[in-house]
């Protein structure tokens, strides 16, 4: 049998298996609202037989936006636009479905990746006034009512997403962003209680978690992802992040999912099929958090063998699925597994695949 076709639970919410479509940018909302793209976009994906589906990052506040084109969840109007999404893709799928809250902190105001020039003019906040390129202008250091401010926002992102029916919240401590910038030595130079040794650190991102944790029931999942590394000697690392997952496991946290880089443009890395593996296997036996692992799983037996090694409990697919959105069907064929499907669709499973589609 497939280990990466068997079921899992995070906390309450049942997975009909351990594929995780990680969060994936796609620059194109409308000052934060979601649009007809995102109905495409996501409804595609929760036809795709993947055992959860995690919305892209969603910034808590319009300057914690990596892009002036992101999703926002801080309104009325944004929870509005993306609860009308979030209905009709569930008419046709009962994929459960999770958002990455997150606020960019120093890199906010990026362009549109397509769009040279489209980038934001707000005055971005981070834990110090450092610039994440020289070329930048500096963030302004958040004082204590910028941190009372961003935690709000959080919470108030959180409560807004379960109102529109959200199974789980993803809080984005990862990719150079700002919680990620807190954990940071190379980024976080402060003074205060929140920088300096790794317990003053972690202390606003556990902040924000905590209170988050707090905020929904207990019903609703709520994970974290993070960077396990800077690739930067001196920076945030593995020992650090092991730290941090502990600290994690003694607070509800339902799962972690483990990336790394994005803090430095000094990044040393050599990208290669399972190279962030390690650092979730690590975790994982460290800390006992359910575990996502992510970077270059690109084949069905790769996966496979991440799952049935323990390396993790469940494995992040994000790029190959804008490829072939169909990838959890094809790698149910490969393993000789069954996926669900749309009765729509199930003409469509090919001679010589017996059973491969089930009902949702």
């Amino acid at each position: 049998m497939s280990q990466l076709f068997t079921p899992y639970s995070i906390g309450p919410l049942k997975l009909e298996n351990r594929i995780v479509i990680a969060p994936m940018c796609q620059y194109s909302a409308e000052d934060g609202h979601a649009t007809d793209w995102h109905r495409i976009h996501l409804g595609q994906l929760a036809l795709s037989g993947a055992g959860l589906l995690i919305i892209e990052a969603t910034a808590v506040e319009p300057i914690g936006r990596i892009s002036p084109a992101d999703l926002g969840l801080w309104s009325d109007s944004t929870e509005s636009a993306l609860g009308a999404v979030l209905q009709s893709v569930r008419k046709y799928s009962s994929m459960p479905i999770a958002i990455q809250l997150a606020h960019a902190g120093r890199k906010a105001g990026s362009a549109t990746p397509w769009l040279p020039g489209s980038g934001g003019d707000w005055q971005n906040a981070a834990p110090s006034a450092l610039p994440f390129n020289d070329t930048d202008a500096p963030p302004a250091a958040l004082d204590r009512a910028g941190l009372q401010r961003v935690l709000q926002a959080f919470v108030t992102a959180a409560q807004r997403a379960h109102r529109i029916g959200i199974d789980a919240i993803e809080l984005h401590a990862a990719h150079g962003y700002l919680l990620h910038q807190f954990l940071s030595p190379l980024s976080n130079q402060r003074t205060d209680e929140y920088g300096g040794s790794l317990e003053n650190r972690m202390r606003f991102p556990l902040q924000v978690f905590d209170a988050v944790r707090e905020s929904v029931p207990a019903s609703m999942p709520v994970g974290i992802r993070i960077s396990a590394t800077d690739w930067v000697e001196g920076g945030w690392d593995l020992e650090q992040s092991v730290g941090l997952a502990q600290a994690l496991a003694k607070r509800d946290c339902a799962f972690i999912h483990v990336s790394s880089g994005g803090l430095s443009p000094q990044q040393a890395i050599t990208p290669a099929p399972d190279y962030q593996v390690p650092l979730a296997a690590r975790i994982r036996a460290e800390s006992g958090l359910p575990t996502i692992a992510v970077g270059l799983v690109t084949e069905a037996e790769q996966a496979e063998a991440i799952v049935a090694r323990g390396d993790a409990d469940m494995v992040g697919v994000a790029r190959v699925m804008l490829y072939d959105p169909h990838w959890p069907w094809h790698a149910a064929a490969k393993l000789g597994a069954q996926v669900s499907a749309p009765p729509q669709y199930w003409r469509s499973q090919p001679h010589g695949v017996h059973k491969l589609f089930k009902a949702q």
